[in-house]
């Protein structure tokens, strides 16, 4: 897999503006983080580490900030939000029930505090 431009370029139209919306919310809260991998996966990298991932899957689109902790931070606030499942180090979600921004930016600084540590 290539960067997350190129990731992006293959997706249906929904599942498209469902991730890069997501990614858009990260760059706003790390302006500084570049395109890049993390374990294998297209992601955006914060000093050299991956900050987030966004990938599509059979039946969610999962995001993946490489953290159980930052996964934690935001977990409260997810519950009870449709379509919205979480686990040890994911968040999935259904493109008709987006993650609220807030929450990403909450999920992006928690994730940035621990690179930054």
């Amino acid at each position: 897999m290539g960067t997350v431009d190129d990731y992006l370029e293959e997706l249906v139209p929904a599942d498209r503006d469902a991730i890069d919306r997501v990614y858009a919310v990260a760059r706003r809260e790390a302006p500084d983080a570049e395109q890049g991998k993390g374990y294998g996966m297209p992601a955006l990298v914060h000093a050299g580490k991956p900050l987030l991932s966004v990938m599509r899957a059979k039946k969610h689109i999962g995001i993946y900030p490489f953290s159980p902790g930052a996964v934690a931070a935001v977990a409260g606030a997810l519950e009870g939000h449709p379509g919205v499942s979480v686990d040890k180090g994911t968040i999935r979600f259904q493109p008709e029930h987006p993650i609220p921004d807030d929450v990403l930016e909450q999920l992006v600084r928690a994730r940035v505090a621990q690179i930054d540590g």
